[in-house]
């Protein structure tokens, strides 16, 4: 198990390595550059743009600022943003609490639900909710993510004024129950590809696990249907969607970063839109380094577990 650690652990920091490489290429690389950001006020003369990357040391080759920029932040020292001039981390920090309680409460009503549309499909295959959890998995896969934000926000916000139509909270009343609230709309977003995702894995994890032999061995036992679907077709049949709880974290992530610009969710998505928007490239990338961190992380944990929770796998040589 050590040794397997070892290698995945080996592997993240090189792929960590390659992604920051070529983010930080194509940031810096891109039509107007950093600088562009200083420029955009219309009263920079060229010397004072020359003077403020040298400060910067944007002067320098890029290999050389790469290098500098990674020693940085090995040491702790993620920079400071263009606009504010804050530590990233401290921006990150501030933003990081709203992403994880999303994602995490999104996450959990994804699994929940589509869990149970799996089963029940699994059990009633080819019936009339089986072929409608399909189509409606189909539609829900097909349906961007924005335009289902747009249409929650019309429809509950707007026309009936259930929901707030954005924010974290109202300003004035932090109370949990205006927090949960204001997660509603977002979180029903978020969560509906994630349980188009899962109800279908679950239903095709449930419809081999039921067909094994000691499915039939118990079924001959005369053991009672209800029993042998709880203790051991469920539960075996739950063990994949730990592999895919960490697999489908990019596209919790991906899908986070509109849910949150939608609903102005002041999040890890939204600032990174805002900070692209600006040029301010130091947030940029750690914002990009912190979030393939967490996927990175998030499919390691997700193999240790399932061979923790599978003693068939084995550990892990």
């Amino acid at each position: 198990m050590s040794g397997y650690v070892v290698r995945r652990l080996g592997q993240s920091l090189v792929l960590l390595l390659m992604v920051s490489m070529i983010g930080f290429a194509i940031l810096h690389l891109a039509p107007g550059g950093p600088l562009s950001q200083f420029a955009a006020g219309g009263d920079m003369t060229q010397e004072d743009l020359d003077r403020i990357a040298k400060e910067l040391g944007l002067d320098r080759p890029l290999p050389v600022q790469y290098v500098e920029w990674l020693w940085r932040m090995l040491q702790g020292d993620w920079g400071r943003s263009y606009r504010d001039q804050q530590p990233v981390l401290q921006i990150i920090g501030s933003h990081i609490g709203a992403t994880l309680e999303l994602m995490l409460t999104s996450t959990l009503v994804a699994m929940m639900i589509g869990a149970w549309v799996g089963i029940l499909g699994a059990i009633r295959r080819y019936s009339i909710f089986d072929s409608l959890a399909t189509i409606g998995a189909m539609v829900a896969l097909s349906i961007p993510t924005f335009w289902f934000g747009l249409v929650v926000i019309y429809v509950f916000s707007v026309g009936l004024e259930w929901l707030p139509a954005g924010n974290r909270y109202t300003i004035g009343d932090e109370s949990l129950l205006d927090r949960l609230h204001h997660l509603i709309g977002p979180c029903m977003v978020l969560a509906l590809v994630s349980t188009a995702v899962w109800s279908r894995y679950m239903r095709s994890s449930m419809l081999d696990v039921i067909n094994q032999d000691y499915i039939r061995t118990a079924r001959s036992k005369g053991l009672p249907e209800r029993r042998i679907l709880l203790n051991h077709a469920v539960r075996n049949a739950l063990l994949p969607m730990i592999t895919i709880t960490g697999l489908h974290l990019p596209a919790l992530l991906s899908g986070a970063l509109v849910t949150e610009t939608v609903f102005t969710w002041p999040g890890m998505g939204r600032l990174f839109l805002d900070s692209i928007s600006y040029r301010d490239y130091p947030v940029v990338m750690g914002i990009l380094v912190f979030t393939s961190v967490m996927v990175l992380a998030g499919s390691l944990i997700a193999d240790l577990l399932y061979s923790v929770a599978d003693p068939r796998m084995g550990a892990p040589g």
